[in-house]
């Protein structure tokens, strides 16, 4: 499954979501795979070391946890024992409640909704997969669209290209602080969901602008969200 289609117009404005952790429910299952492949590469690191960096591209989380003088020639392996540990899981993977609905309430709005997900190609079709809304998603970015990965916002600007919306047309989705630093890099105003794992006081901390619990609170407050303004905005010009 291609994670990035041709658009053949530009849209108004956008609504830009984070996938692992806001959409489907696969932090801690991110977690475990990659405590996994560190302990097969013979490094202990602890699970709530892991969980807090998850959502950062897997080369900053080689870098954050793992020592400085370590031979990095086996960072790949790492990273590729991850992504199989984490494969084993995608029977188990499941969308978040209200998340397939959220898109569709997004796209229904007149908003282009786009994934800007650090996810690989793998990984991310699998997710799409799950949430079942592919009808409501005009775009979507994979880690190969990005130089670097979060918290760095190269994601992002792929995902607006890739419907041809500019920074201000826009609110960003995420459930970790590594999201809301990405959005804030562009001055995108960011939604954070808890579902992810990530307290409320943490993600106001790195700059989030609203914060509900799941897909489904945010949806039930929909209208008068960060989206909803966007949404009332593009209908009034």
């Amino acid at each position: 499954m291609p994670t990035s289609e041709p658009v053949a117009v530009q849209h108004r404005a956008a609504v830009l979501f984070d996938v692992d952790g806001t959409l489907v429910d696969s932090s801690y299952i991110h977690t475990l795979a990659w405590w996994q492949a560190f302990r097969q590469a013979g490094h202990d690191v602890p699970m709530a070391s892991i969980h807090r960096l998850v959502g950062m591209g897997g080369d900053k989380i080689l870098d954050r946890l793992l020592p400085g003088d370590r031979d990095t020639a086996a960072d790949d392996t790492i990273m590729i024992s991850h992504a199989a540990v984490f494969s084993t899981f995608w029977p188990s993977l499941r969308r978040l409640d209200g998340a397939r609905e959220l898109l569709a309430q997004c796209f229904d709005s007149g908003l282009a909704v786009a994934l800007a997900s650090s996810a690989r190609d793998r990984d991310l079709g699998m997710l799409r997969t799950t949430i079942g809304a592919d009808a409501y998603i005009h775009a979507a970015t994979s880690s190969a669209d990005a130089k670097e990965s979060k918290p760095s916002p190269d994601i992002l600007v792929a995902a607006l290209k890739a419907v041809g919306v500019p920074a201000g047309n826009a609110v960003y989705v995420g459930d970790s602080v590594w999201d809301i630093y990405a959005a804030g890099a562009l001055d995108i105003p960011a939604i954070g969901l808890t579902c992810g794992g990530t307290s409320e006081a943490e993600l106001r901390d790195a700059g989030a602008a609203e914060v509900y619990e799941s897909p489904r609170a945010l949806l039930n407050s929909l209208g008068g969200s960060a989206i909803g303004r966007l949404a009332a905005r593009v209908r009034s010009n």
